[in-house]
C-alpha cells in the first residue's frame, strides 16, 4: 500500500510539474545534424558543467521522483517504447541527453517540461548518478525472434565495437547501454537516426545505420534487446 500510494502521488507531482513547464515558451532549437558545421558531442554548455560535478546518488533519488512518473520507480521504462529503459545508463549518456534536451538540440516534447524541473547542473549530475545504481531489468519488451541470426551478424559486424558483446557501451565516449533496453524503443530510435530525425545522432551511427533496411533494422534491434549485461543488471549477485 504503501509503494503504491507513493507512485501515486509521485504520479501526481509530475502531472502538476508538467502542466506548469508545459505552459513555458518551447526550447530553442539548437542547430543539430542537419545543420552545416555541426559537431557531436561538443564540449561546451551545461553537459559539461555537470560531468565535471561528483553527482550525489541519494540527492538525485529525491529528483528522480519526478522520472518516475513515466519511467517507473525502477527505471524500467515501459515495453510498448513510450518511455526508454533508463537504469543503468551510464552518467555521461545520461547527462549528455538531457543537457540535450534542455537546450533544443534533441527533440522531445514530452520529455522537455521535466528535464526543465533540474535547477542546475549539480542536480543533472546528482540523477544521473542515481539511475546508473538502478539495476537493469531482465524482462524488458522483445522483439519476435524471427531473424535473430541475421541480427546477430550485423550486431557483430557494425555495432559491437562501439556497444559491446553484452551491450554495455562505453561511458568515456558516450555509447549508451543497450541492454535491457525496450525493442520497441530501440527501433524508434534507430530508425529516426537513420532517416535524420534524431537531430543530435551521431554522424559515425548515422553512416552505418544509414544502408539498412527495415527488415536489417528490425533484425539487429531484435537482437540488441536480448543482449544482457550482468554486472549491472544484478544477475551475477542474484546466482
Amino acid at each position: 500500500m504503501r509503494t503504491t500510494r507513493k507512485i501515486q502521488a509521485t504520479v501526481g507531482i509530475a502531472a502538476l510539474v508538467a502542466a506548469a513547464a508545459w505552459a513555458q515558451p518551447p526550447p530553442p532549437k539548437k542547430t543539430g545534424i542537419e545543420g552545416e558545421g555541426y559537431v557531436w558531442n561538443e564540449d561546451a554548455g551545461e553537459k559539461m558543467e555537470a560531468l565535471e560535478l561528483t553527482g550525489d546518488a541519494v540527492n538525485g533519488e529525491e529528483a528522480y521522483e519526478v522520472c518516475s512518473a513515466c519511467h517507473l520507480p525502477s527505471g524500467a521504462g515501459r515495453p510498448d517504447g513510450t518511455f526508454p529503459q533508463l537504469a543503468g545508463q551510464h552518467t555521461t549518456v545520461l547527462i549528455k541527453q538531457i543537457a540535450d534536451i534542455r537546450e533544443g538540440l534533441r527533440d522531445n516534447p514530452i520529455m522537455y517540461p521535466f528535464a526543465t524541473t533540474l535547477i542546475d547542473p549539480q542536480e543533472l549530475a546528482d540523477v544521473s548518478a542515481y539511475i546508473q545504481t538502478l539495476p537493469i531489468p531482465q524482462d524488458n519488451g522483445r522483439g519476435s525472434g524471427t531473424n535473430l541470426e541475421k541480427g546477430k551478424e550485423l550486431y557483430d559486424a557494425n555495432c559491437v565495437e562501439c556497444h559491446g558483446n553484452y551491450g554495455e557501451g562505453d561511458a568515456a565516449k558516450f555509447y549508451p547501454v543497450l541492454a535491457g533496453q525496450h525493442y520497441k524503443y530501440m527501433l524508434r530510435q534507430v530508425t529516426d537516426i537513420r532517416d535524420g530525425r534524431r537531430r543530435n545522432a551521431n554522424p559515425e551511427m548515422v553512416k552505418i545505420v544509414k544502408k539498412y533496411t527495415d527488415e536489417d533494422l528490425d533484425a539487429v534491434v531484435d537482437y540488441m534487446s536480448r543482449l544482457e549485461w550482468p554486472e549491472r543488471s544484478g544477475a551475477a549477485d542474484a546466482k
